[in-house]
């Protein structure tokens, strides 16, 4: 497969997948509102820092960060990269040059979320039109990877959009754990945060669509070293980091070998496997979290390295 061809398939996974979870953070983080007690001020900017886009937001907001401006950049702001509309834009734009490589399905249900966001995206600004709004988008990001999975030939393009989605996941997996919870809301002391602490580990599985799986593996209640070991450990869940890492590790014996990437993903997959959740939770979340997330772009740099960029 030319070089051009799989890079570009590979990144029509990584913008999909960021589109739905950008749209999932901001649906699940407006749930969460209705969970806290009105006196407890709640947080918009951690979205924006989930995404690492906090430095672009505030130049092109002039330090402004209220609800208004933050749905707007996150959801319709063609500037930011990490926004919806500019992932599904990138995505379409992708897709739209290599249509024989998916099934037409694909690009029309495409079609359908771009025209959605030029419709209503405005509407959607609104509390109370957005939720709807962002389970849509969702849905049809998942009826989009469906007909994938259900329609698409497991060649070789197959597999480069396969690894884009996986690294994606996991890097946003990695990101809602650092910002996690504890940014979500300012409490005036540490004392009053901890009441709420189970529910904001809540609203972090629930940002991955988790909660019921986590139910199921983890026998213990919602608190933060269970919910930490399952989405960074758990090898079962698809949107925890070690299941990531070891579908793209189960991926590549299926194309062109190359031992410096396979050595690099080792690396990083044993960063995730080897961290004590227990220490972790004394202090040093945000620090593993990125050293995970330096290993995770290193794993994308061996992919470019080995298959895109042409000799």
């Amino acid at each position: 497969m030319l070089s051009r061809v799989a890079d570009n398939l590979y990144w029509f996974g990584r913008y999909l997948q960021r589109a739905e979870n950008t749209a999932r953070i901001v649906n699940v983080h407006g749930h969460l509102i209705f969970d806290l007690p009105r006196q407890v001020e709640f947080g918009w900017l951690p979205l924006v820092q989930i995404l690492g886009q906090e430095e672009a937001f505030r130049e092109r907001y002039n330090g402004e960060s209220g609800e208004a401006q933050i749905m707007r950049f996150l959801l319709l702001d063609e500037q930011n990269p990490a926004s919806i509309i500019c992932s599904l834009q990138n995505a379409r734009e992708i897709l739209r040059t290599i249509r024989e490589c998916a099934p037409r399905e694909v690009w029309e249900r495409l079609n359908d979320l771009h025209y959605l966001l030029q419709e209503k995206g405005d509407k959607a600004l609104s509390r109370s039109k957005r939720q709807d709004f962002l389970q849509q988008i969702i849905d049809g990001a998942l009826l989009i990877y469906g007909m994938i999975g259900a329609n698409m030939s497991t060649d070789v393009g197959y597999h480069f959009l396969r690894i884009g989605a996986s690294i994606e996941q996991a890097d946003m997996t990695t990101r809602i754990i650092d910002v996690r919870s504890s940014s979500l809301i300012k409490p005036k002391t540490a004392e009053d945060l901890a009441p709420f602490q189970n529910i904001q580990w809540m609203g972090v599985l629930r940002s991955l669509m988790a909660y019921q799986m986590f139910r199921r593996h983890v026998r213990g209640r919602v608190n933060g070293p269970n919910v930490l070991r399952f989405l960074l450990q758990n090898r079962e869940f698809p949107r925890s980091v070690t299941y990531c890492l070891n579908s793209i590790s189960q991926t590549l014996p299926k194309l062109p070998p190359d031992r410096p990437l396979q050595r690099t993903l080792d690396r990083c997959r044993a960063l995730v496997m080897d961290a004590d959740v227990d220490r972790l939770m004394l202090g040093g979340i945000s620090e593993v979290m990125d050293e995970i997330q330096v290993g995770l772009a290193n794993v994308h740099d061996g992919v470019s390295k080995a298959w895109f960029q042409a000799a």
